[in-house]
């Protein structure tokens, strides 16, 4: 039977602190609907507490519903949205920011390790309109990133300054953001970057399938809850996707779980014989690996996907065991 501990951080186990929170606000017994329990309110005060930000907070079931609709928020159908290249929104949504937006355009901007390079964004930046292309009119940054590196709050700085200076919008993709923080990334610094709207990984952190959709930009709040409807993504029980940010978020779960997977990370990266191919900055370990290696590599049933650039893949996540780390590395050992 393969083996999927390494192969995403969302093929692990809901962390027990996040079932516990699921349990308790099932005997909360019956409550009023559509995110406006006291569960759902409880669950948002918990993610304003995290960043130290007056700001709306709603619950939704995936990352792709939520960076979908949040670019859709921030960019009219003729208008185009900055992007790493291999961000998830550009590479692994199926076309979703288009289809929630009408039809809004994805830019895609280069930058070593899935850090976009600044510099990238002046020539878009400084383009004029013109009625023959889609205009930007936002920017998403993925902190951490999809090959493991983590911004500073300065790096992200130095991307939203000349973004906010023209009159755009800020999207933070932080389907891994509790991974980023763990790694120094300071949440409570996101309110000054100009971030208008943050997704907070909920699914990836060790949750049930949630995600927080936070609104920085409290004025991006009006009809956002009619977009969520429209979009499938306000549920009438909803409190059970706010529920599991109460129990990862009031006692620092999810922090100390996010730590505990970079520190795998670090283990895997420490043990691999073959060569790391981009920083290890959070939970993920990128290797360079031929693809006869791979197949054996999956023959001996450990599954792991090769990645945008060429590398394969790690991924640590909160119910990783060092004893699974050991395990692997002394199987690349002998693969190699």
């Amino acid at each position: 039977m393969a083996r999927y501990d390494f192969a995403s951080d969302n093929t692990a186990p809901a962390a027990p602190e996040a079932m516990a929170a699921l349990v308790a606000a099932n005997g909360e017994g019956f409550t009023s609907g559509y995110g406006s329990d006291q569960v759902t309110r409880r669950a948002a005060d918990a993610v304003r507490a995290l960043l130290d930000a007056d700001a709306e907070v709603r619950f939704v079931a995936s990352g792709t519903a939520a960076n979908a609709i949040s670019l859709a928020t921030l960019c009219r159908p003729f208008e185009a949205v900055l992007a790493h290249e291999h961000a998830h929104v550009c590479t692994d949504e199926t076309g979703a920011p288009g289809f929630f937006g009408h039809g809004l355009g994805l830019v895609r901007l280069p930058g070593a390790s899935g850090r976009i390079e600044a510099s990238s964004l002046a020539e878009p930046l400084a383009a004029p309109d013109q009625a023959h292309w889609q205009s930007p009119a936002a920017l998403s940054v993925t902190n951490a990133t999809e090959y493991g590196t983590v911004y500073t709050a300065d790096a992200i700085a130095a991307l939203t300054g000349p973004v906010k200076a023209k009159g755009y919008g800020v999207h933070l993709d932080g389907a891994r953001l509790a991974n980023a923080a763990a790694a120094g990334f300071d949440l409570k610094a996101i309110k000054r970057l100009g971030v208008d709207i943050l997704v907070i990984g909920g699914t990836k952190a060790g949750m049930s399938p949630t995600e927080a959709v936070v609104l920085l930009d409290k004025g991006l709040a009006r009809r956002f809850d009619a977009r969520l409807k429209q979009s499938g993504q306000l549920p009438s029980k909803g409190r059970f996707y706010a529920a599991p940010f109460i129990g990862m978020l009031e006692d620092g779960a999810i922090l100390r779980h996010a730590a505990h997977a970079n520190a795998m990370a670090k283990r895997l990266a420490a043990l691999s014989p073959l060569r790391v191919a981009h920083p290890v900055e959070a939970n993920a370990v990128f290797v360079e690996m031929d693809e006869p290696t791979l197949q054996r590599l999956h023959k001996a049933g450990w599954f792991v996907y090769r990645f945008l650039d060429g590398s394969v893949r790690f991924m640590c996540s909160w119910a990783t065991t060092a004893n699974a780390v050991d395990e692997l590395g002394e199987t690349l050992r002998k693969l190699v």
